[in-house]
């Protein structure tokens, strides 16, 4: 009710604004015109008298007075004439003038007004936002922004870091992912993906340069799964940039002939060879399926069309990567982490009942008694999910 009693209040003030200078031009232009006639018929009579006293005076003789006379009254007469024309014709250009004031004035906010009750939500009450934040739909700053406060609740949360980490590298922001991916490292340890993610986001950091950091990181992920192309790559990139040209093509080489025919950064990784003194030679190592690529790792491909995808588009493509992890999972269920991050991933999307099954399914693979289970038990309380210890297979 407060509402329509602030509208109404805002339409009659504009309504106001616009219709008292119109009709006050409107009146001040018929008073004018009035005036001016009403003053010419003075002067007319002025001079009847003046004629008069010339003419007692002696100073015209009788025949020129009744010439001047007569010319005079004919002028009066005129000007009384075209003043009472005025006058008749006065107020009905007055009522048309008013009538458009009221038209101009107040039939476009009636006609907002029946376009508002026939298609906008004039009951629809307004919605805080932690209403919306409970219910973020398909919005990903939401999404997002649930997660940072869920995370501010519960920093310990290392799942919530990991999932959090690739999303904000994804959209440049460069700071929170590498705070993301160090407390996500430093809650639930180190793993190829994580430490991976990491080095990434601090070369991204430095324009493209392999600092001691983000080395540091590739060389942990190196020992933790060896010939893994990412860690690879950087490292090889790290000796080039250091002004190691034949270590650096020598790593690029090996790289080159242990990547699957078509990989999609092999024409790269040829670029450095040449680069660095070599000849580009063609992979040797067989083809690999698309699943073959690191879990829940976004792809160059993945960065560049984020940039320029609406909200609704960046929150399918998420949810495409969930379903994905889903299906890799299936093949290979022996991943603490993923089970970890697709729980999580569920979640966060609002998808409880997914959520659960993924739950239940990571705990047939890792039982609520071991240290792994205990890690999806922890993750199902933060996330109000119900844990029913479920027997390995």
């Amino acid at each position: 009710m407060l509402l329509w009693i602030i509208l109404a209040f805002l339409t009659a003030a504009v309504a106001a604004t616009f219709i008292i200078p119109l009709a006050r031009s409107a009146r001040a232009a018929a008073v004018t015109a009035a005036d001016d006639r009403a003053g010419e018929v003075e002067v007319y009579r002025d001079q009847l008298g003046e004629l008069q006293r010339d003419l007692a005076g002696g100073l015209i003789s009788a025949e020129e007075a009744e010439y001047a006379k007569a010319e005079i009254g004919r002028r009066l007469l005129a000007a009384a004439a075209t003043t009472e024309k005025a006058q008749t014709a006065k107020t009905p250009k007055i009522r048309k003038h008013r009538l458009a004031i009221a038209t101009v004035t107040v039939v476009p906010p009636a006609i907002g007004l029946c376009l508002y009750i026939i298609l906008g939500s004039p009951g629809l009450p307004d919605q805080p936002l932690e209403a919306r934040l409970a219910n973020p739909g398909n919005d990903l700053a939401l999404l997002v922004t649930k997660a940072e406060q869920h995370l501010a609740q519960n920093p310990q949360d290392g799942a919530g870091w990991d999932l959090l980490a690739p999303i904000y590298f994804r959209t440049q922001r460069l700071g929170d992912a590498d705070l993301a991916y160090r407390n996500a490292i430093r809650i639930l340890g180190p793993s190829v993906e994580r430490l991976n993610g990491l080095g990434e986001t601090v070369v991204a950091e430095n324009q493209g340069v392999v600092t001691d950091d983000a080395r540091s990181a590739f060389e942990q992920a190196a020992k933790l799964q060896p010939n893994e192309p990412r860690s690879s790559f950087y490292l090889a990139l790290a000796l080039e940039q250091a002004g190691k040209a034949p270590e650096a093509r020598a790593a690029f080489e090996t790289l080159a002939k242990a990547s699957p025919a078509g990989a999609p950064w092999l024409a790269l990784v040829n670029q450095h060879i040449e680069k660095n003194g070599g000849t580009a030679i063609a992979s040797a190592a067989p083809a690999a399926p698309a699943a073959a690529q690191t879990l829940g790792a976004p792809t160059q491909d993945d960065v560049a069309a984020a940039q320029n995808m609406s909200v609704g588009d960046r929150q399918q493509m998420i949810r495409g990567m969930v379903d994905t992890l889903a299906a890799k999972l299936k093949d290979d269920p022996n991943n603490l982490e993923g089970w970890l991050r697709l729980v999580r991933s569920y979640a966060v999307l609002g998808d409880k009942p997914k959520a659960q099954e993924a739950l239940v399914t990571g705990l047939k693979q890792f039982p609520a008694d071991g240290n792994e289970g205990k890690q999806l038990v922890a993750l199902a309380g933060q996330m109000g999910l119900a844990v029913a210890p479920v027997a390995k297979e």
